[in-house]
């Protein structure tokens, strides 16, 4: 019955909603429940959406990442809340954004505060993204995507003061990469990927893999076309992205979820302590609030408020809800998405884990979150 509910569900929302397939997945600490795919992989060629589907995950990377560094502070090679400088000497004496001079020139104040690596896992360091701070763009240039370039900014504000969504995770990433000795690619595989078993997660995907890949749309005036970018910027990138790099399937991504269901191990694999999942787990943020998240990019994002009316938390790599969501999930719930129209969400409470994978532009494109909406209402009504 659980299959073909969520099946039913996943037909027909798609039936009624401008976007070309999805698949969708429920599980809990045990396995998974139920899972469904609908509609096309690539409406160029008719393909079939098929469960295996490759993904660009976007910003459902951000989760991993910061579990990779969270392993390092446990084995002592980071620190939550020493300076990150040691570490990553690019954060060194950072320049806080103060305005622009008349000439349009940006006027820059040296910041009296350390980044930590707390900051960078909590989006409170002042580093945004240029495509919802239209400050940081103006002051950043134009830069080459996927480049050292594209992460290195000035602060929007003094670390710690407020929460501002960036390329914090990336240079988690890279800390990561400097504290282990590893490529970021290879330290995930090492540590995470091949103790879980989630041998389609990557920051490429293999020749025998890419007929699974499900190309990336754009929804334009004509409809949903190709849109043939790499959102962590694939081989052309010069650093492999901890904030939107992996490509990965609903099945992996899952096994992911589900070890922060049974509180850092799966199958006998234990990837963080349980006191670890806890912190990530917790808000970290204080009175701050993530969001909302205003677009000057609307051909890649829409603006994105999460459950405003509720006032969420952050924590070590998740967004937190302090209260019963609208579709189901209970208080106390983790998630995220990616900029494709991805999104994943982990209820320890109700011992449920749920995501949805699309792949198309613009992020929070509303027919998107219709699916989602549903996919969690039919989650939570068949348990």
């Amino acid at each position: 019955m659980p299959q073909r509910d969520l099946q039913k569900t996943l037909d027909q929302v798609l039936a009624k909603q401008p976007v070309a397939g999805a698949v969708a997945m429920v599980g809990n600490a045990d396995g998974i429940i139920v899972s469904a795919q609908a509609g096309l992989a690539d409406p160029e060629t008719g393909r079939a959406m098929t469960i295996d589907g490759i993904f660009q995950i976007a910003s459902m990377t951000k989760a991993i990442t910061s579990v990779a560094a969270m392993q390092l502070v446990e084995r002592g090679l980071l620190a939550l809340d020493e300076p990150i400088a040691p570490i990553l000497p690019e954060l060194a004496n950072p320049d806080v954004l103060n305005g622009f001079d008349g000439d349009g020139a940006p006027i820059m104040e040296s910041a009296s505060t350390a980044i930590t690596l707390r900051h960078l896992l909590t989006h409170t360091s002042g580093l945004g993204y240029a495509f919802t701070c239209s400050d940081m763009a103006k002051a950043q240039g134009k830069v080459a995507p996927a480049s050292i370039a594209s992460i290195t900014a000035p602060l929007m504000f003094e670390p710690g003061a407020d929460w501002l969504y960036g390329v914090s995770t990336d240079w988690v990433g890279r800390a990561v990469e400097s504290a282990s000795g590893q490529t970021l690619g290879a330290y995930m595989e090492e540590h995470i990927f091949a103790p879980l078993a989630m041998h389609d997660t990557g920051f490429s995907v293999s020749p025998d893999k890419i007929g699974r890949r499900v190309p990336l749309l754009s929804r334009q005036a004509e409809g949903l076309v190709p849109f043939p970018i790499e959102i962590g910027g694939g081989d052309a990138a010069e650093f492999q992205s901890g904030g939107g790099g992996l490509y990965s399937t609903a099945a992996d991504y899952m096994r992911f979820m589900r070890m922060i269901l049974n509180r850092g191990s799966l199958d006998g694999a234990r990837i963080v302590s349980e006191e670890t999942v806890a912190a990530m787990s917790k808000n970290q943020i204080g009175a701050m609030r993530p969001g909302p998240m205003e677009s000057v990019a609307p051909q890649l994002a829409n603006s994105f408020d999460p459950f405003p009316e509720m006032g969420c938390g952050w924590g070590l790599g998740f967004l937190i809800n302090p209260e019963t969501g609208p579709c189901g999930r209970a208080a106390g719930s983790l998630a995220w998405a990616g900029l494709s129209n991805c999104y994943f969400w982990i209820d320890p409470a109700s011992d449920i884990a749920g995501l949805v994978l699309m792949q198309f532009l613009p992020f929070a494109d509303a027919a998107a979150l219709r699916v989602l909406a549903a996919v969690e209402t039919t989650a939570y009504q068949m348990t």
